[in-house]
Order: C-alpha cells, then sequence, then structure tokens
C-alpha cells in the first residue's frame, strides 16, 4: 500500500524542519546580539581596561612578582587536579557502564553533587573538615600537616568541583557504545588492560579529551571553592582568580584587568582546543562513515 507522504511530490510536501527565511535571520540576528552582549562586549571590555595605561602598564601588572605567582599556583593546582580527576572520571565511567551491582545510580548522583552545591559551601567542607578547629585537626596538628590556607585545601577544593566533568562526559558515550566489542575481545583471549587500551580507549578518546579540557578550564577558573580555603595570601595562596579580585578591590583596576586578560587568553586556548577536538571527531566519525558504506556496497 502507497503511503500519504509518499504520493505526495517532494515540493509540495510542507516545511517542517525548515523555517521561512525571515524566521531563520530573525533567529540568528537574535543569536548574534545574545553572543555580542554577553560575550563579545565583555571580552573587548577586558582587553580594553587591560590596555588603558599602555603596554608598558600592562606588562608591568603580568611580570609582577604577585602575578607570576598565581599563576604558577594556578597552573600547578590544574596539573595536579586534572590528571587525578581523569583516572577518576574514566574508573566511574567504566564502573557505571561495563557492570551491574547494587547501588550504581547512587554512584552516578553523587558524581553530579558538586553541581548541586554552590562551591562556596565545598570550600567551607573542607574548612570545617580540616580547618584549625576542624573534626581532623588534632590528627593533622600531630603530623605537622596543613591543609587549610596551603596549596593542598586548594587542590583538594579544586579537585571537588572539577571531578564531574570527565565522568559525566564518558558515561553517556559508554553507554551508547555498549559492551560487545569488549566482550568480544576477552572471548578472543584478552585481559582487562589489553582490553580498555585496544578497544575502550580508542573508542573514548575524543570524549576523554573533550571532558579534560572542560575540567582544565573549570581548574583554572574557579573561584567560590579556593577563596573559602587560601587565606587570600599574596604570593603564596592566591590563584589567579583570587590575584584579580585583590587588585580590584583595592582599586588597581588596570592591573586587575591585565590579569584578568590572561584568564580570558586561556579561556580562548580552551575554547580553541574544544573547537580542534570537535572538528576533529566530526572528521573521524566522516570517514569512519565512508569506510562503512564503501564496506555496504
Amino acid at each position: 500500500m502507497t503511503t500519504a507522504s509518499a504520493r505526495t511530490p517532494a515540493a509540495a510536501r510542507p516545511q517542517h524542519i525548515t523555517e521561512a527565511r525571515s524566521v531563520q535571520w530573525l533567529l540568528i540576528g537574535l543569536a548574534l546580539f545574545f553572543l555580542g552582549v554577553v560575550l563579545v562586549l565583555p571580552l573587548i571590555s577586558v582587553f580594553t581596561q587591560a590596555l588603558k595605561k599602555g603596554i608598558e602598564a600592562y606588562l608591568a601588572a603580568v611580570i609582577d612578582p604577585d602575578a607570576l605567582a598565581a599563576i604558577r599556583l594556578t597552573l600547578i593546582t590544574a596539573l595536579i587536579a586534572v590528571p587525578l580527576n581523569t583516572l577518576f572520571g574514566i574508573a566511574a565511567a567504566w564502573a557505571v557502564t561495563k557492570y551491574r551491582f547494587r547501588g550504581k545510580q547512587a554512584l552516578v548522583t553523587l558524581i553530579d553533587l558538586p553541581f548541586a552545591i554552590s562551591p562556596v559551601i565545598s570550600g567551607l567542607i573542607f574548612v570545617l573538615l580540616f580547618g584549625s578547629r576542624g573534626l581532623f585537626s588534632p590528627y593533622l596538628e600531630g603530623m605537622n600537616l596543613q591543609i587549610i590556607y596551603a596549596l593542598p585545601g586548594i587542590v583538594l577544593a579544586t579537585l571537588f568541583v572539577t571531578f564531574p566533568f570527565v565522568a559525566r562526559e564518558l558515561i553517556p558515550l559508554m553507554q551508547a557504545q555498549g559492551t560487545l566489542e569488549e566482550e568480544a575481545a576477552m572471548t578472543l583471549g584478552a585481559r582487562g588492560w589489553q582490553i580498555f587500551k585496544r578497544v575502550t580507549l580508542p573508542n573514548i578518546k575524543w570524549g576523554l579529551l573533550y571532558g579534560m579540557i572542560l575540567c582544565n578550564a573549570r581548574a583554572m577558573g574557579e573561584f567560590g571553592a579556593v577563596s573559602v580555603v587560601s587565606g587570600h595570601i599574596r604570593g603564596q595562596t592566591n590563584t589567579l582568580p583570587l590575584h584579580v579580585e585583590i587588585l580590584y578591590n583595592e582599586y588597581q583596576f588596570s592591573a586587575s584587568f591585565a590579569a584578568a586578560s590572561l584568564l580570558m587568553l586561556l579561556a580562548l586556548l580552551t575554547l580553541a582546543a574544544k573547537s580542534w577536538v570537535e572538528w576533529k571527531h566530526g572528521r573521524e566519525r566522516e570517514a569512519q562513515g565512508k569506510e562503512d558504506s564503501v564496506h555496504a556496497d
């Protein structure tokens, strides 16, 4: 039996996918206007204010010892937090998608917990646990360890607010891929590490890289949780976002915007890396689709 859609000529079919040209331009214009107001104008404003007193003042603010210390601490924190969260994300995604066990949904809920808690509250939690009057303070004093107002506290706070990113990128991807390839590799005699290295990792590499990029961006730009546990000690516990805040509160607007421009540059680099990953992944999927069509023919 011929359906109604088959009897209808292609030119006479209702355009249920494409809108009228005027609607298209209206939507595109609204998107570009919103993008300009929310993203482009602040970006221009930051660099304009940063260079307001000239390039010499800008470079002086960037190479200031306190600014360099803040940059160094920000990079160290990201270099510690991102690999650890990557390992956790891979392990959590592997456990959630490849095994059946009680409490799986509870684990997924706990992974999403930092998205539901204010970063300031998460920083306060670490103060209550590791501060001078915290729950573990007697043990820390006995071992002469300082967590709060030091690098370990900053790393812990950053780890807490960033650990969902890699896991949440990998879990849907690995769920969609299923377990057939891993089971086939196991049937052929491959062991756990061989299965992960030769089967799972190639399938998740772009999602993994994308999650690491997002995790790194949040780690470098985190303010709320780090502000609570850092102590705002110049040259020691100030990350770059905290350094910007201190300079702005001291009415050093040009220097604060100069430091903020470094964060903007990091954001642009992150955006470029994200776009490259998406482009590379799209090219790979396109090539795989052509190869599959050739084999099908």
